[in-house]
């Protein structure tokens, strides 16, 4: 399959000012994240708070710009300095965590739908408001809602009207922030069952970032595991959860309740905090609360992302074979004596 997408050491780093009398402290968000994603496919973004998703989310729709790195949107290099960042938004479209307090509350759903056509294109208004219209029934709503305000809805309603806002532009990617993460379950299905028939249905390519790995199960054919703005596993959604190679993965997964009392889960707890991003950890980022930790090679060397079956994964460990339950690389044998994670 074709890649509409492609990032390749996609960093963005901020200076943060510390006082009158001390320089500014760095911080880096995200760091070297490389990978791509397929037409038509869902590549789920998964990690604690604070590892760089949301940073991501930022970079891809162009929002803020990399400070190092290449980021590359259906052909086009967006880091290059060549090409027209308004066409290329309008290839990239966001939806947003909050359905709360992504609308404007004081314009109606019609001005809202309108918007992005009527600053973006010379469609006429007649035009502009019969689109509105059809995506409002695309979306699951009715016509008589066209000229109501955003506070007359429920979240999963406002959240419907959000993804219509950000189809309104014929986009071929959508960033979904956490898009499901403040509604009920019950209409988090019925969101992600909307999801995933636009999909089908208009070809759409979806980046979503989520901390909910029974959702990600659901809807992802890629998931990317990030840890202090790195990406340290990548790989098809199968694999990820029947068997993750990193130990933080590992770890994520161990904490995922499962709907089933009579099934035993062995919860593999990590030690210490997640480290600053103002000072981050040498060698291996995960090397302070990892169980496989080896001092003499985590701490000063930082793993690359190498391949491990269908999984490219960043660890020592699982490179050099001393991972148990591992898959095997560059023809590395793990060493035995633990079951693959239930």
């Amino acid at each position: 399959m074709t890649a509409i997408l492609e990032a390749t050491d996609l960093a963005r780093h901020y200076e943060v000012g510390r006082g009158a009398f001390r320089k500014p402290a760095t911080v880096k968000a995200l760091a070297n994240a490389s990978f791509s994603v397929e037409a038509g496919t869902t590549l789920a973004v998964v990690g604690e708070s604070g590892c760089g998703k949301s940073t991501l989310a930022r970079l891809l729709t162009m929002i803020e710009e990399p400070s190092a790195g290449r980021l590359i949107i259906d052909g086009e290099d967006v880091t290059a300095g060549r090409s027209d960042p308004a066409a290329l938004r309008r290839k990239v479209q966001i939806v947003f965590q909050n359905p709360y307090g992504s609308l404007n509350p004081r314009q109606k759903i019609g001005t809202i739908l309108e918007e992005p056509l009527e600053i973006n294109t010379n469609i006429p208004a007649a035009e502009r408001r019969q689109r509105a219209l059809d995506m409002l029934t695309r979306v699951g709503l009715r016509p008589e809602h066209y000229g109501r305000y955003p506070h007359m809805f429920s979240g999963g309603q406002r959240q419907r009207i959000a993804i219509a806002r950000a189809l309104m532009m014929e986009p071929k990617i959508l960033v979904l922030d956490e898009p499901v993460s403040a509604l009920d379950v019950s209409i988090q299905a019925q969101i992600l069952n909307l999801l995933s028939d636009l999909q089908e249905d208009l070809g759409l390519t979806y980046i979503f970032i989520s901390h909910n790995l029974s959702v990600v199960r659901f809807v992802a054919d890629k998931v990317m595991v990030m840890y202090l703005g790195r990406a340290v596993e990548i790989a098809p959604v199968e694999a990820i959860f029947e068997m993750p190679q990193h130990p933080y993965t590992r770890a994520l997964l161990s904490a995922t309740p499962v709907p089933e009392p009579a099934r035993a889960q062995t919860r593999i707890k990590l030690k210490g905090e997640l480290p600053s991003p103002f000072n981050p950890p040498s060698g291996c980022p995960f090397h302070p609360r990892c169980p496989h930790v080896r001092p003499e090679i985590c701490v000063p060397v930082r793993p690359e992302l190498v391949q491990a079956g269908p999984t490219l994964v960043a660890c020592h460990g699982i490179e050099q074979g001393w991972i148990p339950g591992a898959a095997t690389v560059n023809g590395a044998t793990p060493e035995l004596g633990a079951e693959r994670l239930a």
